[in-house]
């Protein structure tokens, strides 16, 4: 028989306040062999949110490795942007988490500046007009080469008609982990890439959820992301006295601070665990 590791015991310990939280908690927490030491509902989808910034990222550092898109570009920063269904939409200001790329509409901005405000401050409009440069169809191949079932770009961020056709970003914890895995071990893209998106994903500003979980200091590379129906989160996590390990949750149908206490408290209980 196998043994159950600290971490499984110490995550499955929880799992009482999620059956309270009467919502979805999918949770994948494991090191960098892509095998968790702990699972719970890892391959239910939910609504993506921001996570699926992290897909966009990969898919675009891909292409800078292979000579299609050029980071350093200058492109044009516009806030109307094709749907998926059908004319053209307005990304509303107020729905966004960074002033800064909307100072610069009318102006330009390089691909790399933009994929950056798309990660340390979820920018949305950042977003918009990186996908507009690298495309659904670079998404899909980055995802599939990182093993990330369930992680699906299908509409631009604002795109409320694709939304109410029931076309949706989606994400799996198991999904998010997997491409943390792939970030992680150097396979999503080229070493040099890898090194970069991790440096982005680990200047992240919006730390209420994992990092919150963790003592102060501890290294953290990690992309959340919320909407009304859910709240997620998902990292690599750097402990300074043990190796490396990848811990993703996904929430939907609770309240936010329902959802933030279990993944701090996730957060926590891996950490013990280390």
């Amino acid at each position: 028989m196998l043994a159950v590791s600290a971490v499984t015991e110490s995550l499955r310990a929880l799992e009482p306040e999620f059956e309270r939280a009467e919502g979805t908690v999918s949770v994948w927490c494991g090191g960098l062999s892509g095998v968790p030491d702990y699972a719970r509902l890892a391959t239910t989808s939910h609504l993506a949110a921001s996570t699926i910034k992290v897909a966009l990222l990969v898919a675009a550092y891909r292409q800078a490795d292979a000579g299609v898109l050029n980071l350093d570009t200058e492109v044009a920063v516009h806030d109307d942007f094709a749907s998926v269904v059908s004319g053209r939409f307005v990304m509303d200001h107020g729905y966004d988490n960074d002033d800064e790329p909307w100072d610069r509409l009318g102006q330009t901005a390089s691909l790399r500046w933009l994929a950056r405000r798309m990660i340390v401050r979820s920018s949305n409009l950042a977003t918009d007009l990186v996908l507009e440069h690298v495309g659904y169809d670079a998404v899909a191949a980055a995802v599939a080469e990182c093993g990330a079932v369930g992680t699906d770009l299908r509409k631009p961020i604002c795109d409320d008609v694709a939304s109410e056709r029931g076309i949706v970003n989606t994400a799996t914890a198991a999904g998010l982990a997997a491409l943390f895995g792939a970030l992680a071990n150097a396979t999503a893209a080229s070493p040099r890439a890898c090194a970069e998106m991790l440096d982005l994903l680990r200047a992240q500003e919006y730390l209420e959820g994992i990092a919150a979980g963790l003592p102060a200091g501890t290294g953290v590379a990690s992309k959340g992301g919320w909407i009304d129906e859910a709240r997620h989160d998902a990292a690599l996590i750097e402990p300074a006295d043990a190796a490396p390990y990848l811990l993703v949750v996904c929430t939907s149908g609770l309240a936010d601070d329902a959802s933030l206490t279990i993944i701090r408290d996730l957060a926590a209980a891996s950490w013990a665990a280390r």
